[in-house]
């Protein structure tokens, strides 16, 4: 809203300072919040960053306008810092390194604990795998490459999976194919008096459960969004939106995975694990050439005689941990895809008692969308990405 320069502004009048410029350098709402809170003494409620730059203008005489907003998540720091402090802890002494190896991990599920409670996203996940695959290729660099059992191939090879990781996880972070606001394709324009029926139904009633049988498909009003999603579609709670396909929020990507990205996002652990495997085979065979790499892996004498070894099979053991999980997560998605079933229709069953167990519970199916192994992967391999996908911004990247 632009106010007159000579007018006073009324009570109710948004407290923007940049009404006059040609180009707002920040988002007005988010000031006008801030500073309703300020002027109603509600200190309490208002950020770390917001405090800080609000002293600042205060100390300084300098107008709001004048510093533009930094939106700094924090939550991608402690990686950044722990990691290189307890890999080189870890390193002293084998007991440390048993120490450390064992407790990070109890630290990592204790913050998931608290994250997913509370339903809110988080870029320690994300900072934590980016930080730890760059910092497990710098001490490749740094310590390896220099020994001179590695030569050039080899260190093509890794950068190769290393770059494709990066680009497969970016193809993955464009976004899982968000529900849009339309009708199901069995519905035309001719459909209209069960349009507006359905809607003012949904409207009147709703609840979450609200569903209509149309083209022998099961579609489900959003009382969030305030839309009609198809079937298999989910509402995610910490995107705040609808996924098509839902699969699961995965926190190491800060996204959901649906029918847009679940085959990158499938690309991506499996190349993150064969970079993963690839690398560890060539540290070992480094640091402990007389053994095989499973055997070094158990057991390596002398590899703690110096620093620099004993820092490298530290790596070694803590990449060993992340591609463990990295592969039980995989042989999950790939078992999944097998019965068409995705993780979220999993726990719904699971809940509703409905689910089929097999292989001693490793194997979950609904019997609700299976149509035999090569019908499921030709399905999951054929299924439209580019339908109903919102505009890719730089904050859905991140």
């Amino acid at each position: 809203m632009k106010h007159n320069r000579i007018k006073p502004p009324e009570p109710g009048d948004p407290f923007c300072c940049c009404g006059d410029a040609d180009a707002c350098c920040f988002d007005c709402d988010q000031v006008d919040n801030a500073f309703s809170r300020i002027f109603k003494r509600d200190f309490k409620n208002l950020d770390f960053l917001s405090r800080f730059v609000f002293s600042v203008c205060e100390h300084t005489g300098l107008p709001c306008c004048a510093l533009r907003p930094i939106q700094v998540e924090f939550s991608v720091l402690p990686p950044m810092l722990l990691i290189p402090v307890l890999l080189r802890v870890a390193a002293l002494h084998w007991l440390m390194g048993v120490v450390v190896l064992t407790s990070l991990p109890g630290l990592v599920l204790w913050y998931y604990y608290i994250t997913h409670r509370k339903k809110r996203r988080t870029l320690f996940f994300l900072s934590l795998a980016l930080f730890s695959l760059a910092y497990m290729y710098y001490l490749f660099l740094t310590e390896i490459l220099p020994r001179g059992d590695v030569d050039n191939l080899q260190l093509v090879t890794v950068t190769t999976g290393m770059i494709l990781t990066l680009v497969s996880l970016v193809r993955t972070k464009m976004g899982p194919g968000f529900v849009q606001p339309r009708l199901p394709n069995s519905a035309t324009n001719s459909d209209s008096r069960f349009q507006n029926r359905y809607f003012d139904h949904c409207i009147k009633t709703s609840q979450s459960q609200t569903a209509v049988e149309q083209g022998g498909e099961k579609w489900r009003w959003c009382p969030a969004c305030r839309l009609v999603r198809p079937p298999r579609a989910g509402h995610c709670r910490i995107c705040g939106a609808c996924v098509l396909r839902m699969d699961h929020h995965c926190v190491w990507i800060n996204s959901c995975v649906g029918q847009a990205n679940h085959k990158h996002f499938l690309l991506t652990l499996l190349l993150f694990l064969l970079t993963s495997l690839y690398g560890i085979n060539l540290v070992l065979h480094s640091v402990c050439p007389q053994q095989s790499s499973l055997t070094a892996l158990l057991y390596c004498p002398g590899v703690y005689n110096q620093y620099s070894t004993a820092l490298c099979f530290t790596c070694v053991w803590y990449s060993s941990i992340v591609a463990g999980g990295l592969l039980h997560l995989l042989l999950l998605q790939l078992m999944n895809i097998s019965y068409n079933v995705t993780e979220r229709e999993i726990q719904i069953a699971l809940r509703n008692g409905t689910a089929r167990r097999w292989f001693c519970g490793l194997v979950i199916d609904t019997g609700v969308y299976s149509r035999g192994f090569y019908q499921n992967w030709a399905q999951f391999l054929t299924m439209d990405t580019m339908e109903n996908i919102s505009p890719v911004t730089l904050t859905h990247m991140v």
